[in-house]
């Protein structure tokens, strides 16, 4: 229960009558798979697909937007988490997931690894190589150096940002982009590989 208290800061206490489950007695007598409603809201998204997945509770639908949700690295969400309570990224990849089940062809990202840790950003990488393996196109605005090393093209803006940008200062593969070094970003780029 939420009480906004006008001036002060609001204050968040536990219904009395569910015991912060947020659904009635009457609700919660139904059962799936063993669970009730409020134990299957509560389970991250890992344990989820796992559960949607076998058994009496498997659900192939289920499982299918599940796996995408781990494939873009959210696997550590639970179900029930309120939409509120996710970073950029964290919504940018909800919404690669979901559209991850549509046909489109081309998909444009901006900045996805925003708030990612390493091993994240490697479980990115790998979910777009497997978009572009099964024949997708897609364009990542990115000034993460390990995705740059990553890609298959790279046009680089500059020279400089804002408004001392804005004009493409190089176009070509990572590799090419380290040799010239001509450009801040191959500069930065040819540090981050050792060369």
């Amino acid at each position: 229960i939420y009480t906004d208290l006008g001036i002060m800061a609001g204050v968040a206490t536990t219904c009395e009558e569910c015991e912060g489950k947020r659904f009635q007695a009457s609700v919660l007598d139904y059962r799936f798979g063993g669970r009730d409603i409020s134990e299957v809201l509560a389970m991250p998204v890992t344990e989820a697909e796992q559960f949607f997945g076998t058994g009496e509770a498997k659900l192939p639908a289920a499982h299918a937007i599940l796996g995408r949700l781990v494939d873009v690295g959210l696997g550590y969400l639970s179900l029930g988490q309120p939409l509120t309570t996710l970073s950029g990224g964290e919504r940018q990849r909800l919404k690669l997931a979901t559209h991850m089940g549509e046909k489109g062809g081309v998909y444009v990202l901006d900045e996805p690894t925003t708030g990612l840790h390493l091993a994240d950003v490697e479980q990115l990488l790998g979910l777009l190589d497997r978009l572009v393996d099964s024949g997708k196109s897609v364009i990542v605005i990115e000034h993460h150096q390990a995705v740059m090393a990553h890609a298959d093209w790279i046009l680089d803006l500059g020279p400089g940002a804002g408004h001392d940008g804005g004009r493409v200062v190089f176009s070509g593969t990572p590799a090419d982009l380290v040799a010239d070094r001509s450009t801040l970003t191959g500069r930065h780029l040819a540090a981050y590989v050792g060369a």
